[in-house]
């Protein structure tokens, strides 16, 4: 887990630091690591090189860039990253309804409106890794947990979803593509597809081959030659910022 405080004001940036390894200590699970950014303009860089946190606390007012281009750089490699913003006015307030802010605080923040908007982010982000994909089977819906997935597969227009205790789910026949069905797992940024007929949960990947990925279960999903530059990309972008 990771968060970013951004905000060009250091005794601002220091107070908020403060509050957020209070919360930590207060809450030890789940633990996060913290980056800061004075300049905003670097974090807008680091940005479009597709660096992915968690939860972004985000001045308004910066010079270079305002919190509103650093939002919306955010939802274009992170969609479902968290965003707070923390602002002198409250002029914005349309703006960051706009980049899907969970809060909108107003300096001098107050700790216990601090407090709560990081429970609402960390209650946000649990949702998400506690969401199920529904596949359709001849005994009825069945529910994988996002968690869970190791990679799915199709063919002959079925969907396999591999769990990762060993377990698979077939579904009945499909008629819409593969991309179609699979869209909302793509569209989580822990899922990449790597394949016209594979996507992969990427924190099952044990090593990437040549042509394969091999997954943690010692399975080994092909990889299109065409996409495989930028499956490595992307898989080693997800990997620094989750494992550092």
């Amino acid at each position: 887990m990771k968060i970013v405080i951004c905000d060009d004001n250091r005794e601002d940036l220091l107070k908020i630091k403060e509050l957020l390894l209070k919360y930590r200590e207060q809450h030890p699970r789940p633990d996060f690591e913290l980056e800061t950014y004075s300049d905003a303009v670097l974090l807008y860089r680091k940005l479009q090189e597709k660096a992915r946190a968690d939860i972004y606390i985000l001045d308004m007012m910066m010079d270079g860039k305002t919190g509103i281009d650093l939002g919306l750089e955010v939802r274009k490699s992170c969609s479902d990253s968290e965003i707070i913003y923390i602002t002198l006015s409250d002029d914005f307030a349309l703006d960051a309804y706009g980049v899907r802010a969970g809060r909108y605080l107003l300096k001098p923040v107050k700790e216990k409106d601090f407090l709560e908007a990081l429970d609402h982010a960390f209650s946000c982000i649990r949702a998400r890794e506690d969401a199920f994909f529904l596949v359709k089977t001849k005994d009825g819906l069945e529910s994988a947990a996002y968690s869970q997935i190791e990679y799915v597969e199709s063919s002959s227009r079925a969907l396999t979803v591999h769990l990762a205790d060993g377990r698979h789910i077939r579904s009945i026949f499909i008629r819409k593509s593969f991309e179609d069905e699979v869209r909302s797992l793509v569209n989580d940024n822990s899922f990449m597809q790597v394949h016209k007929s594979f996507v992969i949960h990427m924190k099952y990947v044990w090593k990437l081959g040549q042509r394969s990925i091999v997954m943690k279960s010692g399975r080994a999903v092909p990889v299109s030659k065409s996409r495989m530059a930028d499956v490595k990309r992307e898989y080693l972008s997800y990997a620094l910022e989750r494992y550092g």
